[in-house]
């Protein structure tokens, strides 16, 4: 079982580059692969990015391509989502997610992830 905490949400203004944090609370979140996906009000829940368990392969959505950077730091049980170039439409609750690595291509189906955090929020005011 994994426990995950998000922080680092919240009001974003001009010029102002979160960085998400979820945190783990037990030693199999090292051998998970980890993602984050995001869901706006009135809409589905949206894949975002993964990171594998090595920390060596990522995949974005095209939506946040060049703007945001997963990364993983495994002996902190940390997962890091740091996101640049924000727009309003980039307004949600961000969740990240864990689960043991699986065969195939489909990185951003949340079907694939067994644990989920609780979600922080974040808000791009234009």
């Amino acid at each position: 079982h994994v426990q995950q905490v998000e922080s680092g949400g919240g009001l974003v203004q001009a010029g102002v580059s979160p960085r998400l944090s979820c945190a783990a609370s037990c030693r199999p979140y090292r051998t998970y692969d980890m993602g984050w996906f995001r869901q706006a009000p009135g809409k589905g829940r949206e894949f975002v990015a993964v990171i594998n368990v090595s920390g060596g392969s990522t995949y974005y959505a095209d939506s946040v391509k060049g703007r945001f950077s997963i990364s993983r730091e495994n002996a902190k049980n940390t997962m890091i989502l740091q996101m640049t170039s924000l727009t309003p439409e980039d307004t949600a609750v961000y969740y990240c997610a864990a689960g043991p690595p699986r065969g195939g291509s489909n990185w951003f189906l949340s079907g694939r992830y067994d644990y989920w955090g609780q979600g922080t929020q974040v808000v791009v005011s234009s």
